[in-house]
């Protein structure tokens, strides 16, 4: 099995994470994944696009269209998402990923998004730097490949 790779772009409104979860979650079927793997990544996907609308790009008003970027990666049974915002990016990444800690508890935000994102992938890493913006990089290891491997 090849590589097989696919970038978007969309506007930084809460209205595509809906979007952003399912075109990845479509670019993986042709690895046949399980329910339980497609919840998954719909879920790390919705999390990571919903930090980077929420929290990335708030109160930045200079820009006309705040974007994300979503690129994805297949690389025989293992996916590989970036999700990427320009926002203003995380002052303590370690401290952002503590469990419950939220910058938005008058939202209603619980603070779990980067604790859902690495309990549904296999490994994550937040690459971020104040003034500019932040990447999120997931990785997840679907179980179809020995299947696929035997039957060739």
């Amino acid at each position: 099995m090849t590589k097989n790779e696919m970038q978007i772009q969309f506007t930084a409104v809460s209205e595509n994470e809906e979007f952003a979860r399912i075109a990845v979650a479509a670019f993986v079927t042709p690895l046949n994944p399980t329910l339980e793997e497609i919840a998954d990544i719909k879920t790390a996907v919705s999390e990571a696009v919903t930090n980077a609308i929420i929290h990335g790009y708030d109160g930045m008003t200079g820009k006309e269209q705040n974007q994300v970027y979503i690129h994805c990666l297949l690389n025989r049974d293992v996916l590989q998402v970036e999700v990427i915002d320009e926002g203003k990016g995380i002052e303590d990444v370690e401290k952002a990923m503590e469990p419950m800690y939220t910058t938005k508890p008058d939202m209603d935000r619980s603070g779990m998004g980067f604790a859902f994102m690495e309990a549904f992938m296999d490994e994550l890493e937040v690459i971020s730097e104040p003034g500019q913006g932040t990447t999120v990089l997931m990785s997840k290891k679907l179980g179809t490949l020995p299947f696929i491997d035997r039957e060739e």
